[in-house]
């Protein structure tokens, strides 16, 4: 059974809710690291708690969810071996896998509606990495996180 670490800020607090309750009704097992109310929060603050969770291991990916996903990604993207995708569309989603090895998927509840949202899950989630030449590329990005230069 695949396992997923979910989050977000204030603004993905409602979806959030919506698309763990979809992974679980699909057989996932799906770990909830907040928030926890919809008073403000710092969408920082959760993708660094899902982004080492899933960068530790145990997870097979992490969802971000916030306002647009863009913060969640930029923040997701700091930890080291993170290789997050913001996405709005489920051809975007997909890729992001089967391409980029994508371990974290973000998006936007101020985006994109929870049908959309469960399609990119599904498409994201049902995905696998290609490898071959695209291993190549992710290996040169794994090299621009160590050293900061191909």
């Amino acid at each position: 059974m695949k396992k997923y670490a979910i989050g977000s800020d204030h603004a993905g607090y409602e979806m959030r809710l919506s698309i763990k309750a979809y992974l679980e009704s699909r057989g996932f097992s799906v770990d909830d690291f907040g928030t926890f109310d919809r008073e403000k929060s710092n969408y920082p603050e959760i993708a660094d708690v899902v982004a080492n969770k899933v960068a530790g291991g145990g997870y097979d990916g992490g969802i971000l969810i916030c306002g647009t996903g863009v913060g969640m990604s930029l923040a997701a993207n700091k930890v080291r071996g993170i290789r997050a995708a913001c996405v709005s569309e489920p051809y975007s989603a997909k890729m992001s896998k089967e391409h980029n090895d994508a371990n974290i998927i973000c998006f936007g509840a101020r985006v994109i509606g929870i049908e959309t949202a469960k399609m990119i899950v599904d498409a994201w989630a049902d995905s696998e990495f290609a490898g071959g030449r695209h291993k190549t590329r992710v290996d040169m990005i794994t090299k621009l996180e160590k050293d900061g230069h191909l």
